[in-house]
């Protein structure tokens, strides 16, 4: 449990406990810690589901290159087509969890994990494959937007950054997992791609069988005018007093004008509602921080790891093996954000984060000018690079977009921003190959570079500090009355 414990505050460190907050002290040091993790590392284990279906295309490149006979082009449209998928399961996961429930979506997000992997593992040809590819990226899409959201929407406020982190950690978990899958069954024989995509569906089944005992979120029940059961989950997490605070503050923030004659504010189901103006601001900077998170160069570089390695000279076994060097480190210094998040805030991390990584950018670019591959230069820029996003942008970036937004339009707000970046996922990836062929290595690189020193501008004016406050405190924030 060593990842909740809370220290109290002394009169000198009033960032340990806001003064803002609703929660006292007591209630604080009674929450149910082994409760609260229960559910955090269920919902979380979403991500080690994304992560495994995302990274596992890494390793079965230089086998279905050949196997379909692929040129940069439709290559690189292998690899992204999974994120066509993404942007819709993101677009519609919003609706669907507002009218199913977070849990019944994520029930069903592990279902299509397990079929899907089956089906792209035995796919026969290039199309029967790429629509495989495509229908998965629904599971992983919806996966995307559903779990932080459960995690945030259940776990008291002075706990959430770090909880929420869990979902990336859980990802990173993921993308190590598949990495020593697919170097595992690399010498399984021309047929071992097939093994590779198929090996999801061991996870998938697991993660189905754990979520069979976590409640659905109190938000989505009071949502759903189920407060009493939504009052049974608060109070099993902190007792009666925070139960019934929570509780209230909760309807409190769906409580709309006097001139409503229900008084309860209906959920945001339309994209068109979003365009309010008291949402604008907010809509824009969680947009922001999506399309940024990957227009940065992470899932690029993740995908195409080995094929970088081998530019500098390296066998195919050992860039296979250095990629999971990639995943060691990212597994790592995910735990630096899940440590630091809640103590030193989102936005320096952040800011941090862009630094590095632009800095390391540049290096490997440098490199690949001069083509200087000597002292394993091009693998430390590399992994300074995933050390700086494990430690930011990979987990904070969860974090701010499942807090942000108001309750009553969370789902489809954090839908539209989710279906966004992976749209601009899918762009980043695309154009990786054809660029690094057009442009070469190092043009490309430095282009993510320069996205990273613009996003730093960007979070330095326009993203404000989140940790400490609750979901409803951040919406009196955030939310512009007219």
């Amino acid at each position: 449990m060593r990842l909740l414990r809370v220290k109290k505050p002394r009169n000198d460190d009033k960032n340990d406990f806001p003064k803002n907050s609703k929660i006292t002290m007591k209630q604080f040091n009674n929450f149910n810690q082994s409760y609260i993790l229960l559910i955090s590392i269920v919902a979380a284990l979403g991500g080690l589901l994304f992560g495994f279906d995302t990274a596992i295309i890494s390793g079965t490149i230089s086998f279905i290159q050949p196997y379909f006979n692929l040129n940069e082009y439709s290559l690189g449209f292998a690899v992204s087509s999974i994120l066509i998928g993404c942007a819709f399961g993101a677009a519609f996961a919003g609706k669907l969890s507002d009218l199913l429930g977070r849990k019944k979506v994520l029930l069903l997000c592990g279902f299509l994990f397990a079929v899907i992997g089956i089906g792209t593992g035995f796919s026969t040809s290039f199309l029967v494959f790429v629509s495989f590819r495509i229908i998965g990226g629904l599971a992983v899409g919806a996966a995307a937007m559903v779990a932080p959201m459960h995690i945030a929407e259940t776990v008291p406020a002075q706990l959430r950054g770090r909880l929420v982190s869990l979902y990336q950690l859980a990802i990173v978990a993921g993308i190590l997992l598949a990495y020593f899958s697919n170097y595992l069954l690399s010498e399984t024989g021309e047929n071992s791609w097939r093994w590779m995509f198929a090996s999801q569906a061991i996870p998938s089944v697991l993660f189905m069988l754990c979520l069979i005992i976590v409640p659905e979120t109190p938000r989505w029940l009071v949502q759903k005018k189920r407060e009493t059961e939504a009052k049974i989950i608060l109070t099993k997490i902190g007792g009666e007093e925070y139960g019934n605070t929570e509780l209230a503050n909760i309807i409190n923030s769906f409580e709309i004008e006097e001139d409503r004659p229900d008084r309860f504010q209906k959920p945001v189901r339309s994209y068109q509602e979003l365009l309010l103006p008291k949402y604008r601001s907010v809509l824009i900077m969680g947009i922001m921080i999506a399309i940024f998170q990957q227009i940065t160069g992470i899932n690029a570089i993740l995908y195409y790891a080995p094929e970088i390695f081998k530019q500098t000279g390296v066998t195919a076994s050992i860039a296979l093996l250095q990629t999971i060097g990639i995943g060691v480190v990212m597994f790592i210094f995910t735990f630096v954000a899940i440590g630091l998040v809640d103590k030193i805030g989102r936005k320096i991390l952040l800011l941090g984060g862009c630094l590095m990584m632009a800095a390391s950018l540049i290096g490997v670019a440098v490199c690949f000018h001069f083509q200087f591959y000597e002292y394993y230069l091009v693998l430390i820029f590399i992994m300074l690079y995933i050390v700086a996003f494990s430690a930011s942008l990979g987990a904070v970036t969860w974090v701010i977009l499942s807090e942000i937004f108001p309750n009553s339009i969370r789902a489809v707000a954090l839908s539209l921003s989710t279906l966004l970046l992976w749209i601009a996922d899918f762009a980043a990836s695309f154009m990786f190959p054809v660029l690094n062929k057009q442009l070469g290595g190092a043009a490309t690189l430095l282009i993510f570079a320069a996205l990273c020193v613009i996003y730093f501008i960007y979070i330095k004016i326009k993203i404000p500090e989140t940790k400490g406050k609750s979901l409803e405190e951040l919406e009196r924030m955030l939310v512009k009355e007219n």
